[in-house]
């Protein structure tokens, strides 16, 4: 039994060109959230300084917490799409697929903001530059269906679904 029906109806019968809308509008707003704080922190900070500070934790924690964000990104993603089965109905697969990539954009969305706010804290341009390639790395994983179709073990019948979506 479900909590709401019809939410688990709309749920099983999601098909492509919604599913790429949610995943995109999703996407763009992470991304811009991340843009937005980047642009905050900078015009509230205003220091760009280059030197390096022993005493700051945050030289440690920074770099080696985005660079475990994006292999574990990386990681994650792959594992998890690899477990997705080529029997499995259309929209189950893209549930998973949805649910992924979310986990994906959070591990890298989480050393952005971290970076971010250790810049707003110091000013140093190593934590902006950080956020900044994470930021980037973020927007190029933008959802599209070429990469999806790419990604997910689709028959032959479910990726003409994604064909018809240009």
């Amino acid at each position: 039994m479900t909590i709401c029906p019809l939410l688990q109806r709309n749920y099983n019968t999601m098909q492509p060109k919604r599913f790429l809308k949610i995943l995109a509008t999703i996407h763009l707003a992470l991304c811009v959230g991340l843009v937005l704080c980047a642009v905050f922190a900078f015009y509230q900070n205003g220091d760009f300084t280059a030197r390096m500070n022993q005493q700051d934790i945050f030289i440690y924690i920074v770099p080696i917490v985005a660079a475990a964000g994006y292999f574990l990104s990386q990681l994650v993603f792959k594992k998890r799409i690899e477990s997705i089965s080529r029997k499995e109905n259309l929209s189950i697969k893209l549930r998973k697929h949805q649910i992924t990539s979310l986990i994906k954009y959070a591990l890298l969305e989480g050393p952005g903001f971290l970076a971010l706010t250790a810049y707003f804290w110091s000013g140093n341009a190593l934590y902006l530059i950080i956020a900044i390639a994470l930021i980037v790395y973020l927007f190029v994983q933008r959802p599209t269906a070429e990469k999806i179709k790419k990604e997910l073990p689709l028959t032959l019948e479910e990726q003409k679904q994604f064909d018809n979506l240009k």
